[in-house]
């Protein structure tokens, strides 16, 4: 085991892709894990995979945009593990398109989805990390805020780059509690990915050369593995930065 051993990390849409990359790298670095997310199937299957990897693992169903049963779903985790020590923001549940083709619904949700959502869970697991000796939080982000073409992107921008902000201001006030709270931008070989990779060949090895490293991250090698660093002792005097897993394509300077 690595250095998450006896930890206890929330992960949000953990059910598959980047938030399943992210669960398994943390239980491989001992930490157990609360996977949360909107289908029983898919989080017992990534819990399966948790406990092959020898720590405890519990699917809790949840919508993200269900804000209002966050802080009990929160507090059943902490009841059930004895503690809570790494939150992970990943759940999305946006919009993509031209802005004059989004209904209000739409752009208002993928607000719902991140930056309220994820408020939502840092206010209530506050107590718990601060608590159990200081902990970290990571939130999902994009490279599209700085995107040099926001076309079709500036709901999905506008969303996370309030979550952005979010995360550099719990940053600020949390911690003198010990709490460090980050965001990464991630490339990743996710199931929406790979849908549209597969829609649009073309386009997607574009895409791909322009990345310098020449691909797109593995869910868990490339992202889960970097998180996981976040969340320990090696990234102890990191907080409020937003850390980029593009393979160096966007430029957030």
């Amino acid at each position: 085991m690595g250095g998450l051993e006896g930890k206890v990390a929330v992960v949000t849409g953990a059910g598959q892709g980047v938030g399943q990359g992210i669960a398994l790298a943390l239980a491989s670095e001992g930490a157990s894990v609360a996977v949360l997310g909107r289908t029983a199937a898919k989080l017992e299957t990534t819990c399966e995979l948790l406990r092959e990897r020898g720590v405890r693992a519990d699917p809790f169903v949840l919508d993200v945009l269900e804000t209002d049963r966050i802080p009990s779903v929160v507090e059943d985790v902490a009841e059930r593990f004895g503690s809570l020590d790494i939150l992970v923001n990943n759940a999305y549940s946006g919009c993509y398109g031209p802005l004059l083709s989004l209904s209000d619904e739409e752009f208002q949700r993928g607000f719902e989805s991140a930056p309220f959502a994820a408020f939502a869970f840092m206010k209530a697991a506050h107590p718990y990390l601060k608590r159990d000796g200081g902990g970290s939080v990571v939130n999902l982000v994009t490279s599209a805020m700085v995107r040099w073409d926001l076309s079709t992107y500036g709901a999905y921008a506008a969303a996370k780059s309030a979550l952005r902000s979010l995360t550099r201001t719990a940053a600020s006030e949390w911690g003198r509690d010990g709490i460090r709270v980050n965001a990464i931008a991630p490339h990743a070989v996710s199931p929406a990915y790979e849908g549209w990779q597969a829609a649009h060949p073309e386009e997607a090895a574009e895409f791909c050369a322009s990345i310098p490293l020449g691909y797109v991250g593995d869910c868990e090698q490339d992202i889960g593995r970097a998180v996981a660093m976040l969340c320990g002792p090696d990234a102890r005097y990191l907080t409020g930065a937003t850390v980029p897993l593009d393979g160096g394509q966007a430029n957030f300077g």
